[in-house]
């Protein structure tokens, strides 16, 4: 009788700590960091991550303050698992020689092809113009920034995808008026863009920053952040030529960019702010976090990255690496960029 209380005294103290193993074991994210150590400018924001054959890319736009002239493209490079010291890679310094502020970078690496930058350059969001750098050597240098064709924007926040055919699809937005997505399209690589047909918006939804998915079977998704405190959703079957209604999805957003990826096991991967934005546009952004789906339509929360009330953590970028692991960066209270490694196996 002794022995047997002794051993369940013993269970009873053991449990909880296997508890905590157990869940330790489980728990999806693997490595928590910042992608530069000491920020190199007193802002950053909007954040874009690529893999490359040597290592993952990081970019953002970082200066004094959104919208300040100072703004410029940042990058840092991961050489042997470390992040190299953060460089300004583009800005928006003119030919007479005055400044404008650039903004939200997308790293773009296509099948063929040196990777992308795709950037934009104006005093705000309904003046600015898209601009696009080129590098043979996956970052390390760059070649000199040229304009995209006049009326193409080029992907606004979120990256582009390039489908089995070789045909790229670049998610885009305007903010001129009414907030409107488009889609802009290149059969070459890259060399040249149309522009899609409009999307339907019979519920006149404002809508910008689409996050595109290329489903197993073919068909493109596109989800974004709205006006209406929802995220909204269309589809394509037709590799982006045509587009279904804009719809509300039953997904809380408060207006703020969103990122989303295809996982390899089929299910989507969305990172977002899942509250409301309140009496202000910018309330919301204190808890950012994961959510998976099967079909687009009906997302489940799996995971809460951060939660700081007032605090802002924001603008995201996922993408799933080769050795499987999803990389997260975003905006962290606009100070840094930080970077979350998860097993998408454990949500």
């Amino acid at each position: 009788m002794k022995y047997v209380m002794l051993l369940g005294g013993w269970m009873v103290g053991i449990l909880p700590l296997i508890a905590a193993a157990t869940a330790m074991a489980k728990d999806p994210i693997v490595l928590r960091e910042f992608v530069a150590a000491t920020p190199p400018t007193p802002q950053s924001h909007a954040s874009t991550l690529v893999e490359t054959p040597v290592g993952l890319v990081a970019a953002w736009f970082g200066g004094k303050r959104e919208r300040d002239p100072s703004v410029g493209i940042w990058l840092s490079r991961q050489v042997q698992g470390r992040w190299t010291a953060p460089a300004e890679v583009a800005n928006g310094v003119q030919p007479d020689g005055h400044r404008e502020p650039t903004w939200n970078p997308v790293l773009f690496l296509p099948k063929h092809g040196p990777l992308m930058l795709f950037y934009k350059v104006g005093p705000d969001p309904q003046h600015w113009r898209g601009m696009l750098k080129t590098s043979s050597d996956y970052g390390a240098h760059w070649a000199a920034a040229r304009a995209l064709p006049a009326g193409i924007l080029g992907p606004v926040k979120d990256k582009p995808v390039q489908l089995a055919d070789g045909s790229i699809v670049s998610p885009s937005s305007t903010e001129q008026g009414r907030w409107t997505i488009h889609f802009e399209l290149s059969a070459d690589g890259g060399a040249t863009w149309q522009t899609g047909q409009a999307v339907p918006n019979p519920d006149a939804i404002e809508a910008i920053q689409p996050s595109l998915l290329l489903w197993p079977d073919g068909r493109l998704q596109a989800i974004g952040r709205t006006k209406q405190d929802r995220l909204f959703s269309t589809w394509s079957k037709d590799g982006g030529q045509t587009w279904s209604a804009l719809k509300l999805l039953d997904v809380r957003n408060p207006n703020s960019g969103i990122d989303a990826t295809i996982l390899a096991d089929g299910r989507a991967c969305l990172v977002y702010n899942p509250t409301t934005h309140g009496k202000n546009w910018w309330n919301g952004r204190g808890i950012l976090a994961v959510a998976v789906s099967h079909d687009g339509e009906h997302w489940k929360r799996v995971l809460t990255l951060e939660q700081t009330p007032g605090a802002e953590f924001s603008y995201p970028a996922v993408i799933q690496a080769k050795t499987g692991l999803a990389h997260i960066a975003y905006t962290w209270k606009r100070l840094r960029v930080a970077h979350v490694v998860i097993d998408p196996e454990r949500l």
